[in-house]
């Protein structure tokens, strides 16, 4: 893909729970910036990192159109693996938080607009539902996020999805495993996991205070904290996505609610939604539709 344009610069945002882990990320300034956007701000998912495909694809879209863009690393992702021990998981609101308490340096006066992908959504509706009231907040978007991890975690596991169901553990193994400071028994319990849910059972479920897996899915569903959201929200998920289930998104489109917009294509896979015809993704330019309305009193009516 084509290289970003304008002027970047590294950014590091302490964490403000004792730990001294710090996230990174990269700040664009673009070629010809506009005063009337607020800055873009995203959130990469599950083994991803600013440098994911789609971070990149999203950031070079929205810098072509004169917005302020931050590419984020969660904790131990990306850079961030450099000056974090601890791990992210699907609802460190509290992480996402403490990046805004670190963009006081670099304010924008139009607010943020936050875009969270895949398990960054999940992570996103955590902190937009419990959190985004206390900060400039224009909007958020989530792009194909596993809002109820129960059952994104049981689809996984089906034999049709055997293939990638690996390949995610072993990224998952592997990212944790980079870290310096396990035990010895830390890094057995890890190797021995045989499936995510395992995986989160052993390992990601104790290390953030969860009492099992089944815990950890239950208190960090995205799907609770929808009804909470007063800022513009606009939700998207193909129905075809195969890792993903559709249905927690058709029971919140029911509920009709005033602030947030839910998009169920029929296409468009997992983080996918590459159209024909069209160089830049289809998500991305909802996103950018979403964000030129934002001041309407009903973001669900347009949808």
């Amino acid at each position: 893909m084509a290289a970003l344009p304008g002027q970047s610069s590294a950014m590091a945002f302490p964490m403000s729970d004792g730990s001294g882990d710090r996230l990174t990320g990269t700040l664009h300034q673009p070629m010809s910036p506009t005063n009337e956007d607020p800055l873009i701000l995203l959130i990469h998912g599950l083994t991803g990192c600013e440098d994911s495909i789609y971070m990149k694809e999203s950031a070079l879209f929205h810098l072509r159109r004169g917005r302020r863009v931050l590419r984020l690393n969660l904790r131990g992702a990306g850079s961030s693996r450099h000056v974090a021990n601890g791990y992210y998981h699907a609802g460190c609101a509290e992480d996402v938080r403490d990046v805004f308490v670190g963009l006081d340096s670099a304010p924008a006066e139009r607010g943020f607009f936050l875009v969270g992908f895949s398990l960054g959504g999940n992570i996103l509706l955590n902190f937009a539902g419990q959190l985004a009231t206390h900060y400039p907040i224009a909007g958020i978007a989530t792009v194909s996020a596993p809002i109820e991890p129960l059952e994104a975690c049981t689809r996984m596991m089906e034999p049709r999805n055997a293939v990638y169901h690996r390949f995610l553990l072993k990224r998952m193994k592997q990212d944790v495993l980079s870290s310096h400071t396990l035990s010895t028994g830390e890094r057995k319990d890890i190797e021995r996991a045989q499936s995510i849910f395992d995986f989160d059972d052993r390992w990601v479920a104790p290390q953030n205070g969860f009492h099992d897996a089944r815990d950890y899915y239950e208190r960090t569903a995205g799907a609770q904290w929808v009804r909470s959201i007063s800022v513009p929200a606009l939700l998207l998920h193909a129905s075809n996505d195969p890792w993903i289930p559709v249905r927690p998104y058709l029971s919140l489109k029911k509920l009709g609610l005033p602030n947030v917009a839910i998009v169920i294509p029929r296409s468009g896979g997992h983080v996918g939604f590459h159209e024909r015809g069209h160089a830049e993704t289809w998500h991305d330019r909802m996103i950018d539709t979403f964000i030129k309305s934002l001041g309407g009193h009903d973001v669900s009516a347009a949808y």
